[in-house]
């Protein structure tokens, strides 16, 4: 690990080589778990104001979820995370070619949503941890981003140049900066190739 302003970082996050394949994994992380995505209590709202901006671009089962419990409920540990449809599927997952996305995502994209998807979403496979002052930076291993690791390894393109909107998002540009200083140093030094 290493110490970035108030946050800890895996090396994981240097090391590790990622991309994104949906025409491999067809976006299963939108569809795959036992849960929905992790939600901070601040997204909420967004969610809810998204959730009216893409309303017609969900499932008739999505739509009857939200009216009835709402776009997150409290997990089996009691942290909230999206609402789900027939136990997998996020209720903002959408299909277009066989292939998910979020609709919240898209909608942001194009300019219709002020709010975009979760920032645990947008971050995935990194997974941040609260622990006292410090929050903490960990790669997710999940075996449905094996063609993730493949193309990433392919173009090699390290995880956190791969995640470097999120991470902005998440953390601010001069927290992004310090982290490429410091993935530059670890390399020089030879922790990380």
């Amino acid at each position: 690990m290493v110490e970035i302003q108030n946050t800890l970082v895996s090396l994981d996050i240097f090391q590790v080589r990622f991309c994104c394949d949906l025409e491999a994994c067809k976006g299963a992380c939108c569809i795959e778990g036992d849960a929905g995505a992790p939600v901070n209590i601040e997204e909420v709202a967004g969610l809810e104001d998204a959730a009216a901006i893409v309303w017609d671009e969900l499932s008739r089962k999505a739509q009857r979820v939200i009216k009835q419990d709402g776009v997150v409920y409290p997990d089996a540990w009691g942290e909230l995370v999206t609402s789900i449809v027939d136990g997998k599927d996020c209720v903002f997952t959408c299909y277009h070619n066989g292939c998910c996305f979020c609709a919240i995502d898209k909608a942001y994209r194009e300019g219709r949503c002020a709010h975009n998807k979760p920032i645990s979403c947008h971050l995935y496979p990194i997974r941040l941890k609260k622990m006292g002052d410090y929050t903490a930076l960990n790669y997710h291993q999940w075996s449905i981003c094996r063609p993730a690791l493949a193309l990433g390894k392919k173009l090699n393109l390290p995880l956190y140049k791969f995640l470097k909107e999120p991470l902005i998002r998440a953390f601010g540009q001069s927290w992004y900066e310090e982290l490429e200083l410091t993935a530059a140093e670890l390399m020089k030094q030879g922790y990380i190739e």
